[in-house]
């Protein structure tokens, strides 16, 4: 029995994703001045054409690759309602993720570090962070209004200490991956929030 043929949409998304990958494995072995159109197509198997035809340009390639990282990066959330249970569970799961990350992952979190001093990164991931707060602040705001999270708490300053908890801590993973017992850590950061934010 022949395999059934790809659809035009099914190779272009083949494809999206192999340019991707490429380019995060360029960010990763040399940072992000080594991703040029030309390399991510070389490696990925394309012509650097299909890249700029996928992506348009470099700038573009690398907000596409921020916001790919980052989607559904903790998986099972969405089943659960928003609250102090839900944002123990992406504090949980991401610290998780980060004990085999993907390339992806270290990707977005080079670029991340490298943004500090890149003014083309730069606003890519202000929009990144600032949308990582925003979700947080809502499952801070729905705990307060269940009554699990105390209402004297800050949503906007507790956003802003986890997603500087949470990068922090990815950043060590990458560094230095052996000075970070990921096991500890997860049971720790879980009672230290549950600790600071419920009664």
């Amino acid at each position: 029995m022949t395999p059934a043929r790809r659809t035009q949409q099914e190779r272009r998304d083949q494809a999206s994703a192999a340019l991707l990958k490429a380019a995060a494995e360029l960010v990763v072995e040399e940072g992000v001045r080594a991703v040029t159109l030309a390399r991510v197509g070389e490696r990925a198997g394309y012509s650097r054409g299909l890249v700029t035809h996928h992506f348009g340009g470099k700038q573009a390639l690398l907000e596409h690759l921020a916001r790919t990282t980052q989607t559904g990066f903790v998986p099972g959330l969405d089943a659960l309602p928003p609250g102090l249970d839900r944002l123990l569970r992406l504090i949980d799961g991401y610290l998780a993720q980060l004990s085999e990350p993907d390339v992806l992952s270290r990707a977005f979190l080079v670029l991340w570090a490298e943004s500090m001093t890149a003014p083309d990164l730069a606003p890519i991931f202000r929009e990144r962070d600032h949308a990582f707060r925003d979700d947080l602040r809502q499952e801070i705001v729905a705990g307060i209004a269940e009554g699990t999270v105390r209402a004297d708490v800050d949503p906007d300053q507790i956003a802003v200490a986890v997603v500087g908890q949470l990068r922090g801590i990815a950043l060590q993973c990458v560094l230095d991956p052996k000075a970070v017992e990921l096991a500890g850590l997860r049971r720790c950061a879980g009672e230290a929030w549950k600790r600071a934010l419920s009664f």
